[in-house]
């Protein structure tokens, strides 16, 4: 179980009384929210390894330079409120985020380490490219299930490899399993041309402009049609395209961009994690068990520390 672990504590943050508060007045209903979401996974899923995969760099400057608006809008800048990254990282914004989450975030490291639950990140790849490292390396001994509320990550999906998404968008609680069937009848396209289709219609969530004047029935069917990227352009460049005039503008006229969003939107699936799949096994009791106690008080965790304790065990 891959977990887009920012996914999860921003949906906790939003979800979650922010009344809840350490004995210090701390906030901690991002803490406590994220540990009652394991816990619930845990429960209904007991998978065998679980790993809590992190933004190192949420924002990677090899994005940035290939498509200067990636996730612009959501840019803090130096000495405001913002979420750092676990790196060293030598890019001085953050993204924008309340203070009371981003207190809470160092806390939360602190409480997974305790449990021993792995948290995996890389220098210079979000979240997103260490889930798609994961998956890749992962599902060739066993089934993968990837928890987010981004819709970029069902390019994952592969039936035949075990790789589903359990798509948190209306919540944990409410989550959706997504197959290849599931993404064929919502976006008329199969997952391992996600990424195309993401291109074509773009996701202003990231930034992402697409192609101007071309959505989400269009993009599908120029995919369903004529495959990748590669396909519809050349299609689109012959005197007898069955493409119209109109798209075909539309096309030529975001040339540049298509160019180089493929690589924007596409996860890595290859990055050195220095992680071996035994690092990966969810224990069945804290790693750390004085120090999770600890915090447990300290923090005022309470019922949700029970809850993730009686999953782990239960597993």
């Amino acid at each position: 179980m891959l977990l887009d672990t920012a996914s999860l504590y921003f949906r906790a943050f939003f979800g979650v009384p922010d009344t809840m508060r350490a004995p210090d007045g701390t906030p901690v209903n991002a803490v406590r929210g994220l540990l009652d979401f394991i816990a619930r996974l845990v429960g209904e899923y007991h998978p065998t390894h679980l790993v809590c995969c992190w933004d190192n760099d949420w924002r990677p400057a090899w994005r940035v330079d290939l498509v200067p608006q990636y996730k612009a809008h959501r840019v803090a800048e130096p000495g405001g409120s913002g979420i750092s990254e676990m790196s060293t990282s030598a890019d001085t914004t953050t993204e924008d985020a309340p203070d009371a989450l981003a207190v809470q975030v160092p806390l939360i490291v602190e409480v997974l380490d305790a449990l021993g639950i792995a948290v995996v990140g890389a220098d210079g790849y979000e979240a997103d490219d260490v889930i798609g490292t994961l998956a890749e390396r992962t599902s060739a001994t066993m089934p993968v299930d990837v928890v987010t509320g981004d819709r970029d990550l069902f390019q994952l999906v592969d039936d035949d490899r075990g790789i589903r998404v359990l798509y948190i968008a209306r919540g944990v609680g409410k989550h959706e399993r997504v197959d290849a069937a599931w993404v064929r009848q919502r976006f008329g396209v199969d997952p391992a041309r996600y990424v195309d289709y993401a291109v074509l219609k773009g996701d202003p969530s990231d930034g992402l402009p697409g192609v101007a004047g071309v959505g989400e029935k269009t993009a599908a069917g120029l995919v369903d049609r004529h495959g990748d990227l590669e396909g519809i352009l050349a299609a689109a460049s012959r005197p007898d395209s069955p493409i119209s005039g109109s798209v075909r503008a539309k096309l030529g006229a975001a040339i540049d961009y298509l160019a180089v969003a493929p690589t924007v939107v596409a996860v890595a699936r290859d990055i050195d994690l220095s992680v071996g799949t035994d690092d990966l096994r969810l224990p069945t009791a804290p790693a750390h068990p004085r120090v999770f106690a600890g915090l447990t008080e300290r923090l005022g965790l309470g019922s949700s520390a029970e809850r993730v304790l009686a999953a782990l065990a239960g597993r």
